[in-house]
């Protein structure tokens, strides 16, 4: 009986580790099926096929295969931004901005680094969320789309960026006239002069530049500081004389109300632009 029992144990025992041998050997092969090592321009042309079939975590994955089995070769170099592409696209732009900045430090000669730059940006600005939310991501994107403009003025990208500039600018310029407006109804007047003359210093030539210069008229007002409510006014009527902002400090500086059959042609000074000539 005991020497049957340890037969039919060891017989167990063999066919279990003959079981885990076989399977082992099932994932090596399986393993090395899937990282045979390929010549680069095939595993990038591949990768390129995947790009164009909107398959992009494959593609991902296959620009990465060329980076790690030719890792010196001119496909590597190229599959490194194509990799952060296919991020992109994706829409994971936090792998994309790893990826590009990797790419950066690694080919800062490259000719195609200025694309480079320039998709970083990209990755930050199809990020930026409604004025009501935090505005890290925008302000990244507005350095980030700078520093394109900068490096590479007379690139196509520079271009495109100097317009997109135009709309990071104007999204965080409306997120402090939101804050200023803030505490200008709960009469916060300091803070509120803050966030307006921030607008009006760094955010001069967005929409909310006639508003900001007005609401400034309006807080200090309140604080009684006349002489820096009419220059306010004056700034205002100076550079934007047919805004309906500017007739409304006009009539709360000065006390009178003013007609509005139309707005005034834009080179036309108001009443406060003829008396501060800037």
């Amino acid at each position: 009986m005991t020497i049957r029992r340890f037969i039919s144990s060891t017989s167990l025992r063999a066919a279990l580790i003959g079981a885990a041998a076989a399977l082992a050997l099932a994932a090596c092969n399986k393993t090395e099926k899937h990282y045979v090592e390929r010549p680069a321009e095939d595993l990038y042309n591949e990768a390129m096929d995947a790009v164009l079939a909107s398959e992009f975590t494959e593609a991902n994955d296959l620009f990465q295969e060329v980076e790690r089995q030719h890792p010196y070769s001119v496909w590597a170099t190229k599959a490194q931004l194509m990799a952060a592409y296919a991020s992109y696209v994706n829409g994971k732009y936090d792998d994309a901005v790893l990826a590009l900045d990797r790419f950066i430090e690694l080919h800062p000669g490259n000719r195609d680094v200025s694309y480079a730059y320039y998709l970083k940006a990209l990755s930050y600005y199809e990020q930026i969320s409604d004025i009501g939310r935090d505005q890290r991501t925008t302000e990244r994107a507005l350095a980030s789309l700078e520093e394109v403009t900068r490096r590479f003025p007379d690139s196509k990208y520079s271009r495109d960026a100097r317009l997109k500039l135009d709309l990071v600018r104007d999204h965080l310029a409306g997120k402090e006239m939101q804050i200023g407006r803030y505490y200008l109804t709960r009469g916060y007047y300091p803070a509120a002069i803050n966030r307006f003359h921030n607008v009006v210093e760094k955010y001069q030539t967005t929409t909310h530049a006639p508003e900001a210069l007005h609401r400034l008229s309006e807080a200090y007002s309140a604080l009684g500081i006349a002489p820096e409510a009419r220059q306010s006014a004056a700034v205002l009527g100076h550079n934007f004389p047919g805004s309906d902002w500017y007739r409304d400090s006009y009539e709360m500086v000065d006390g009178k109300r003013v007609e509005r059959p139309g707005a005034r042609a834009d080179d036309e000074p108001g009443f406060f632009g003829r008396l501060w000539p800037f």
